[in-house]
């Protein structure tokens, strides 16, 4: 009997990353210290495998530095001076101040910020039912999906698509815009497996050689922001060599004789002149995919980092319907199952109590929003009082001299609800400590794959630490709503509800289940009856401000961006910021290994692993900048400058530099960290946040 199986184990989701949410297994030591953590084996998905940094996630749990008592600030904002409070006095300052706010400007002046730290629904969305029962600012989150999502739902119709264990009976895996072993470890368990098994080819298609790559069969570096030209080639040899399956593209698309026509000009020498790929690399991946019907498209969320990232999403999901893979099991185009899900939150967010005359704020535009700038405010108050919860914004939102700028306000009031002294709490009023996934009831459903996995409270906090759910009961007492719709419940007793309402059992149930697989039947999830538009077809078309979509800002913001140089069918379009003579170079900030966003920025491993803040850039640009390897080297742009030590990779593109991971601003030698230089423009035409996307110049530090 091995050493694992003699630990007794509890069952959980990981709560950080929304495609995988992998199914895990933990090791409890005694009722309030865990062991190692590993994938369960049982879940068809996650198949035994977790990534390192949550396999020690016990690093986290039983960090010295977590946050176990409320903090009120002592002295001025980011002097780093705190008194001790009771969470009783702590919560009885937050109303005090919610309320002197909402007395002085009206409701819309309190904002209640929150992301996923946690994408448990209970205590993520539980933040809402508190939003609308007093009237605050609503809230438009926007900087993870929206380009991707986007540009998914104008081809496809639906945000669902074919069983992501259908990898494993594919032929060939193309994996688009994800660096899988890094931020999405199951997707490399089902491709390897089909390797292993069926010889099949993987593809990695990304902007430079990362350790997804490395696995790979066939590699395409190519410049950033120019997926879509590549995808327009593709097709065009596919239509040129006749590997388009034409009765496919008959019966279930809406204007393949235009498309065809459209792409006659795109050809892989014009492809190749955009996208920095050779002819002969954009041909051979073409032939590849036109010839292996069993194709599966893996199309990842770097598709939402840049501005033309839905226009890049839609292109890129065109090939499939143009080869027709969609029609065989391990063949086919996925980006997310969110819609298969249909999960009935309304007595968890208080939907009912929802004003539509209520403003909605941007998320992604933090910066703009606490600066004052008038086309971030629609029209309503400014925000002078602030509720954090599962997000990090000083460090990881755009713009960040803007952001801190905003923080740094004298009439902003602003509490974080935390597990560490981020940036962000650095910079409040109030400091709650924040209890971990273990600690507390919730349940998660994973985009990625197709299960609802629950993820039981498994040992007890800290002495000090409370829920999310708990920090919005309290407020609601104090500020006099606690009798609305959807307060007083236990975080067991909303589960119940959700669950029931989907007639998938309960809290209890679900315990004794661990997951349910929600994963719809073949001629669904393969559009085999049709794609999820009214007429069925898929769309080459683009209805670029017609067509719904999940994020889709409400009326009230309207659209975003240069909608009018959207293109009707599949293309490029120069909506990134291009290099130009000023700033040469294009940064894009990709995941690091170790880390999650600001998540494990903080456990030792991680930062061991991950070394220091650090900018790869090619060789010979270096040679050209008169830049040694280690070498301390200043980037900037308009929005602002920062120093990273040059490491040198030739695994990119000239011209293209990559900042890998997001540091926290204090581990660089001027306190501001890389999102100094991203830009907090909302792109079009439904918003997002394209941090992949920056034009830069470089030169040696002095």
């Amino acid at each position: 009997m091995n050493q694992h199986a003699k630990l007794r184990i509890g069952h959980s989701a990981c709560p950080h990353d929304c495609p995988s949410t992998c199914a895990l297994e933990v090791e409890l030591l005694d009722g309030n210290r865990i062991g190692r953590v590993h994938g369960a084996k049982a879940n068809s998905y996650t198949s035994g495998v977790v990534c390192a940094k949550v396999a020690r996630y016990a690093d986290r749990v039983h960090h010295p530095d977590r946050l176990l008592k409320p903090l009120v600030r002592a002295g001025a904002k980011g002097d780093g001076l705190w008194k001790e409070a009771s969470w009783d006095a702590a919560l009885d300052l937050v109303a005090e101040k919610f309320n002197a706010a909402e007395e002085k400007y009206g409701s819309e002046t309190v904002w209640p910020y929150f992301y996923a730290g946690t994408m448990g629904l209970v205590q993520r969305d539980g933040i809402h039912r508190l939003r609308h029962a007093k009237k605050y600012s609503g809230f438009f989150g926007s900087i993870c999906t929206n380009l991707a999502w986007t540009g998914w739902m104008m081809g496809a119709g639906a945000l669902r698509g074919p069983d992501p264990r259908e990898m494993a009976k594919s032929d060939c895996v193309v994996i688009w815009g994800t660096n899988a072993v890094v931020t999405q470890v199951n997707v490399m368990t089902h491709a390897i497996r089909a390797r292993k098994e069926r010889g099949a080819k993987i593809v990695v298609i990304d902007v430079y050689e990362n350790a997804t790559m490395k696995q790979a069969d066939m590699g395409l570096v190519l410049k950033p922001g120019t997926d879509g030209a590549l995808a327009c080639a593709v097709m065009h040899v596919l239509f040129r060599e006749g590997l388009a399956d034409r009765a496919y593209l008959e019966k279930y698309t809406d204007d393949p004789k235009g498309l065809e026509a459209h792409l006659r000009t795109r050809t892989p020498e014009w492809a190749a002149g955009i996208t920095g790929l050779s002819v002969a690399e954009i041909e051979a991946f073409a032939r590849l995919v036109g010839t292996t019907r069993k194709t599966y498209f893996r199309l990842g969320y770097g598709f939402a980092r840049q501005r033309n990232g839905a226009v890049n999403m839609h292109a890129a999901s065109c090939i499939a319907a143009v080869t027709g893979s969609w029609q065989y099991e391990g063949g086919g185009a996925f980006h997310s199952n969110s819609g298969i899900f249909k999960l009935n939150q309304d007595v968890l967010e208080g939907s009912r109590m929802r004003d539509p005359a209520i403003r909605y704020l941007d998320h992604s535009r933090i910066g703009p929003v606490l600066t004052g700038a008038s086309d971030a405010l629609y029209g309503g108050p400014p925000v002078t009082a602030m509720l954090i919860q599962n997000t990090n914004p000083v460090n990881v939102a755009p713009e960040q001299r803007l952001v801190k700028q905003g923080f740094l306000r004298d009439d902003l009031f602003t509490c974080v609800h935390e597990q560490f002294m981020t940036d962000t709490a650095k910079l409040a009023d109030v400091v709650l400590p924040a209890t971990m996934f273990l600690e507390h009831d919730d349940v998660y459903k994973g985009g990625g794959n197709q299960h609802i996995t629950l993820g039981p409270k498994l040992i007890d906090p800290p002495e000090g630490p409370r829920t999310n759910h708990f920090v919005i009961e309290e407020l609601a007492k104090r500020l006099g709503v606690a009798d609305r719709p959807g307060f007083g419940l236990t975080e067991q007793q909303h589960i119940d509800i959700i669950l029931g309402k989907r007639g998938l059992g309960s809290f209890d149930s679900l315990k004794e289940q661990k997951w349910v697989d929600l994963q719809p039947d073949f001629e669904s999830a393969h559009f085999i009856g049709g794609f999820g538009h009214a007429d069925g077809k898929f769309r080459f078309r683009a209805d670029w401000t017609g067509q719904a979509a999940p994020n889709r800002p409400p009326k009230s913001m309207g659209l975003f961006g240069p909608v009018e140089r959207l293109p009707e069918f599949p293309d490029h379009v120069d909506l990134i910021e291009v290099a130009d003579e000023a700033h040469p170079f294009r940064l894009t900030t990709s995941p690091a290994r170790n880390f999650l966003n600001s998540t494990f920025a903080e456990t030792p491993v991680s930062k061991e692993k991950e070394g220091r803040p650090a900018l790869l850039l090619h060789p010979d640009d270096a040679a050209d900048l008169g830049l040694a390897d280690g070498d301390r080297v200043e980037v900037g742009n308009r929005r602002g400058d920062l120093v990273l030590h040059a490491k040198f990779f030739d695994g990119i593109k000239r011209g293209v530099v990559i900042a890998e991971g997001i540091w926290p601003n204090s581990a660089h030698e001027r306190g501001e960290g890389i999102n100094v230089l991203t830009g907090a423009d909302a792109p079009a035409p439904y918003g997002g946040a394209a941090f992949h996307d920056n034009k830069v110049w470089l030169r040696k530090a002095s």
